[in-house]
């Protein structure tokens, strides 16, 4: 067994074995997450809070190391050269530090090598309105967004302006300028950031996050006056989506959010990530609604209950529900019938 010599080390590990995710935790040795599945690394000792620290002060500025200690948490981007992108959060808990580090495919990958239905290009096509991704922690939501943004500026000329807590992917001026902001370095919030933004002449907005109530009005308005507004969401579904952001409000604004909302709704892509049988990663299973002119009565009316039948009936218009996506994988023999069963809807 033998100590860690430095984070970058590690950095070079996780990529070479194609984990997602890199953890740090007293107590224990190095810890890769490897298509979905925690694996130790073998012939590394425990880690003690002083290592940790140690290998930590290699990413984290002074800046934010300061935050850290003021904060107990900090979240940050880090790129090493020849190695890769990561997305760093380190967390103080029982008086020593711990990180989760999430490993960022520095090749922004097409929406069809993704695996995605081909409606979801149409999505990003689109000249105006809200458009959502959603889903748990680790569902691929950043990866389909820079997907959507890749494909728009290789085929349309404009202005793209995306707010990101961190940035993760790096897009290159093609047909599109595009700006890209970090919260916490060039914006102090996402809803700061998304006012400053509809003053920069923007054709795209990309929100990695809406947070909060003013970031989801702020984006609602956008859309509103002409603006495509990418963001995403912490939802399974998407009428639990469109209830989480109708809940944000208070109750004597709901109802003309509910009319803001239907108006502006262009789509809501729901999805998830389920292993491969064949062990060679991971397979996205997606839902998508669109929002056909039923869909945007159900929103007005107040009957988001209904909006999963509407999809499993709008096949036609490009809709899929999440448990189709999934049965569709398994008749593909993508995945595993057995495994398939834990990720459909109750």
């Amino acid at each position: 067994m033998r100590a860690v010599e430095s984070i970058y080390e590690l950095l070079e590990i996780a990529v070479d074995q194609r984990a997602s995710d890199l953890h740090l935790s007293a107590g224990l040795p190095p810890i890769l997450r490897i298509f979905g599945k925690i694996t130790p690394l073998t012939g590394y000792k425990a880690l003690m809070p002083p290592d940790i620290r140690g290998l930590l002060e290699a990413v984290v500025s002074e800046e934010q190391m300061d935050t850290l200690e003021r904060k107990g948490e900090v979240d940050f981007s880090y790129g090493l050269r020849g190695v890769g992108r990561f997305r760093c959060s380190v967390y103080q808990q029982r008086g020593s530090l711990s990180c989760a580090i999430r490993i960022i495919n520095s090749k922004i990958i097409g929406l069809n090598e993704l695996g995605l239905p081909e409606i979801i290009a149409d999505i990003a096509r689109k000249k105006d309105g809200l458009v959502l991704v959603t889903g748990p922690t680790g569902s691929g939501k950043s990866t389909t967004l820079a997907a959507m943004i890749e494909l728009i500026n290789q085929e349309q000329q404009g202005v793209i302006i995306t707010l990101e807590d961190p940035i993760e992917y790096l897009h290159q001026h093609r047909g599109c300028i595009i700006n890209q902001r970090e919260v916490g370095t060039d914006t102090l919030s996402f809803a700061s950031g998304l006012r400053a933004a509809l003053r920069a002449d923007p054709d795209v907005i990309l929100v990695g996050e809406m947070r909060d109530l003013e970031t989801i009005g702020t984006a609602i308005s956008a859309a509103e006056t002409g603006h495509l507004v990418l963001s995403t969401l912490h939802t399974r579904g998407a009428a639990n989506t469109i209830d989480r952001i109708i809940d944000a409000f208070p109750a004597e604004s709901q109802q003309q959010i509910r009319i803001q909302l239907a108006s502006v709704i262009q789509a809501v892509v729901s999805q998830q990530l389920i292993p491969r049988k064949d062990g060679s990663g991971m397979a996205a299973a997606v839902e998508v609604m669109l929002g056909t002119p039923a869909i945007r009565n159900m929103i007005r009316d107040s009957k988001t209950h209904q909006i999963p039948s509407a999809i499993e009936t709008g096949t036609r218009f490009g809709m899929q529900t999440m448990d189709a996506a999934i049965d569709e994988l398994v008749q593909r023999n993508v995945i595993d019938p057995a495994v398939a069963n834990m990720y459909r809807s109750l």
